[in-house]
Order: C-alpha cells, then structure tokens, then sequence
C-alpha cells in the first residue's frame, strides 16, 4: 500500500469517525424511578435530572440517603440504557456497511 493509499484510507476513516460521533449525539434515552427522572445522551452526559415534589419527601422525613439512593440508581439506569442504545446503533451502522464496517474490510 503506497503512501497515497495511506492516507486515503486515514481521511475515510476519519470520515466515518465524524459520521459515528454525529449519531451517538443524536442518541437520547429517559429512564425514570420514585419520582426521579433523567435523560442520558450517547456522549455518556446527563442532558436533564427532574424531580417531582413528591420524591423529596424521603428527604423531609430525614432520610436523604434513600433519597440520594434513588438518584444515584436513577443516573446509572439512564446512562446503562443509553450505552446500549449506543451500542445498536453503533451495530446497525456496522452490518449497513457505514461507520466502522468499512474498516474490517467490507
């Protein structure tokens, strides 16, 4: 493979790097418990936290660990559903031939 080749093959893959980073920001999910809900976006960061009045009560009552518990679950079960929706997209893109398919050679 001569340098030409090379670096053809540097700007597809860069190419097809851009295209993969502008689908995972386009990934969103919401996940939601005890009052507590949050969305995730494919970048792994947390776009919105909302809480209802109702799920502060635990703290009211002085029990903010159950509270912060909750939280704490509520963002791990937002950013688990949102690396999976990652992770499909990422093999749709794969089994189209796009993205990253282009680099095992297909």
């Amino acid at each position: 493979m001569g340098i030409m080749d090379q670096m053809k093959e540097a700007m597809k893959m860069r190419s097809e790097s851009k295209k993969i980073e502008a689908a995972i920001k386009k990934i969103s999910t919401e996940y939601s418990n005890g009052g507590i809900t949050v969305v995730a976006k494919g970048d792994m960061t947390i776009e919105k936290i909302s809480v209802i009045p109702e799920a502060y009560e635990e703290v009211k009552a002085g029990k903010p660990a159950r509270f912060e518990t909750m939280l704490l679950n509520t963002v791990n079960g937002a950013l688990k559903k949102v690396r999976e929706a990652t992770q499909q997209e990422m093999m749709k893109m794969m089994q189209a031939g796009g993205g990253l398919g282009g680099l095992f050679g297909k």
